[in-house]
């Protein structure tokens, strides 16, 4: 087997870290919401809802707006619900301020980078591709590369093995409990950004660094990484 190489290792959560795709995932839960006789919901809901695939937005906003879905209706709906959002993916979202740039210069730096998202892996890969992102990652794991889903560390571990390993160390970059917890899992640091999708605010989450904006995360990698 090849050595695997020496660079750093950053895993990047999608929603709410990288692109805000709360515009076109907010449009398509509406339809959805008002098609079965419910209040739509707004930009600021939607965004404390992100972050567990699209079962549990949809379960969630069902149960904001009234009675519980019923599980069969649930299937029925969670598929309307892909069909709907794959036809606006990039509609409306956008990478956040800082993104283009900051990943440029750290595939520049030699910096490995992967996606890892509870987002459906075709609506993963066809997000990147439209927006542009795709040529920065070298490994890119949504719902369904594996038969389970973060927190659960073995995704990380898998997805930095497809990369080459963790070499002279990792991190898993994101926004919310759910990847905090699968840095813990995997031990690695975790950094989150303040701006994405939780409905605790991130600072209380126990992350190893905090950053306001995309560009600060390089210098918060030294700080968690240093020399490694």
């Amino acid at each position: 087997m090849p050595a695997p190489a020496t660079s750093q290792v950053f895993i990047f959560d999608l929603d709410g870290t990288l692109v805000d795709t709360a515009p076109d995932l907010l449009a398509t839960l509406n339809t959805i919401l008002t098609g079965e006789g419910r209040q739509a919901i707004g930009p600021q809901q939607v965004r404390r809802l992100v972050g567990h695939g699209a079962r549990a937005l949809i379960t969630e906003a069902f149960r904001m707006t009234g009675a519980p879905i019923d599980p069969a209706r649930l299937e029925i709906l969670f598929n309307v619900f892909l069909t709907d959002y794959a036809s606006h993916i990039a509609a409306a979202s956008r990478p956040f301020p800082g993104v283009v740039e900051t990943l440029g210069r750290l595939k520049a730096e030699g910096v490995r980078m992967g996606v890892l998202t509870n987002k459906p892996h075709e609506l993963t890969t066809a997000l990147l591709a439209a927006l542009g992102l795709d040529r920065w990652f070298g490994a890119v794991f949504g719902q369904g590369v594996r038969p389970y889903l973060k927190p659960d560390p073995r995704l990380f571990d898998d997805i930095v093995a497809a990369l080459g390993g963790r070499g002279a160390g990792a991190l898993m970059i994101g926004d919310s409990i759910t990847d905090v917890q699968t840095a813990r899992g995997a031990g690695v640091p975790a950094v989150l950004v303040s701006y994405g999708y939780t409905p605790e605010p991130a600072r209380s989450l126990g992350a190893d660094a905090m950053v306001d904006e995309f560009r600060q995360i390089p210098e918060a990698a030294r700080r968690l990484l240093g020399g490694r």
